[in-house]
């Protein structure tokens, strides 16, 4: 029995032998132009001699202009101002030029960022609230801002609101002081002292020993599934190393700069001191903050809701509050779902900064087109703003990504 057994399989594998044989003849007699790996590397290899072809297409043409693909020009003097930004004159090159728009476009990118976020995460915890009231306000601002284009909102602001603020002379002054005009907002800043040089040191060790603490933290949470000690300790050495360091140094590292109205000849008013937020810089920053909240916002609802329920209902069940629940249980695991589209978020604030030039900040693009326009180096120019934009972008991206990785780490 076991003889036809084995007999009567031998003439299926003779079939699919047979078939094999067959098939890979088949194969061997398809021509190359219906061969589908063949027809890949030929695209692939047109594509290539396409690009190729297109950029020496665009190099000889502009060649045959009798152009000179050069930097050479941004040694040469500038002869242009620039009123927003690090300190700068005419007689600087293009290259400080330049420097002065990547800065400012950079500043508003930074600070859009944390502000953003921190709009985005209350507003899309409140989204999720049961308080009516609370959740109906923060849908209503998620929906009108996310409809309505970015420009129309710069120039709401910038028009309609910040250029309709009382003029200096009878600026709104808060508490601090704060100075608020059509002009800007100007805050008090801390200055450097003499003495911050001695003080600076204090701040290294703070870091270096944050780090080891939370480093070691780490490693014992790896082994042994529970850190070796709360996260306050990792924070108490930025504090009190820095405050024993003020105790100890002669004088004070840092100094309030206050600022102050004063009248200048002829009358003129103007405020001195502090730091001062021109008006086009507070209305794109005001544009790009509330605009960006509201997409971080539904990505925070979205986290929110991948995360069971029934973790939170387990937590509550443990007496946790809803602040703790939050704070230690769902936010964690939501941030998984969060990170990933947050990058995109923070990559759209900063190229969407470059919509500044419809209101007169002086960001990288603005400051390029005055650049191109002075010097004729149109195409150098660009390359310039588009490595610097990469730049930048490659540079948010590859932060948020390790962001990304420990958070993935640490849920393991």
């Amino acid at each position: 029995m076991s003889g036809e057994g084995v007999s009567g399989c031998i003439p299926f594998k003779g079939v699919d032998m047979n078939q094999r044989a067959a098939m890979d003849e088949h194969r061997s007699v398809v021509p190359f132009w219906r061969n589908e790996r063949v027809l890949k590397v030929l695209a692939q290899i047109v594509f290539v001699i396409l690009v190729l072809a297109v950029g020496a297409w665009a190099l000889t043409n502009y060649l045959e202009r009798g152009l000179k693909f050069s930097y050479s020009f941004l040694d040469e003097e500038a002869s242009f101002d620039l009123a927003e930004g690090i300190e700068f004159s005419p007689t600087d090159p293009y290259a400080r030029a330049f420097l002065v728009g990547v800065l400012n476009t950079a500043r508003v990118a930074a600070i859009g960022i944390v502000l953003a976020t921190l709009v985005g995460l209350v507003t899309g915890i409140a989204r999720l609230s049961k308080n009516w009231l609370v959740s109906k306000i923060a849908g209503v601002y998620i929906e009108i801002i996310r409809n309505i284009p970015l420009l129309v909102q710069l120039f709401l602001l910038y028009f309609a609101v910040i250029m309709k603020l009382p003029q200096i002379k009878e600026a709104f002054v808060l508490p601090g002081p704060v100075y608020i005009s059509n002009r800007g907002i100007v805050l008090p800043w801390p200055r450097v002292a003499a003495s911050f040089g001695l003080w600076w040191p204090f701040l290294v060790v703070a870091l270096i020993g944050a780090v080891a603490l939370l480093i070691i933290r780490g490693r014992s949470l790896k082994h042994t599934g529970r850190p070796s000690f709360n996260l306050l300790w990792v924070v108490t050495p930025l504090v009190a190393v820095p405050v024993l360091g003020w105790l100890l140094i002669p004088g004070n590292p840092l100094l309030l700069d206050l600022p102050e109205m004063v009248t200048k000849s002829g009358g003129v008013l103007k405020v001195e001191g502090g730091t001062a937020l021109s008006s086009e810089f507070t209305a794109l920053l005001l544009g790009l903050v509330v605009y960006t909240g509201a997409y971080i916002a539904e990505v925070v609802r979205a986290g929110i809701l991948s995360v069971p329920r029934g973790q939170t209902e387990a937590a509550r069940a443990q007496g946790f509050t809803n602040r703790q629940i939050l704070s230690l249980i769902v936010l964690p695991q939501a941030l998984r779902v969060i990170i990933p589209p947050l990058i995109s978020q923070y990559l759209n604030l900063t190229k969407n900064s470059s919509l500044a030039i419809a209101i007169g900040f002086l960001d990288l693009y603005a400051v390029s087109q005055t650049m191109w326009n002075q010097s004729g180096r149109v195409v150098e120019v660009f390359f310039m703003i588009m490595a610097s934009y990469l730049t930048m972008s490659l540079t948010i991206s590859f932060v948020m990504n390790i962001v990304n990785r420990r958070m993935q780490i640490v849920e393991r």
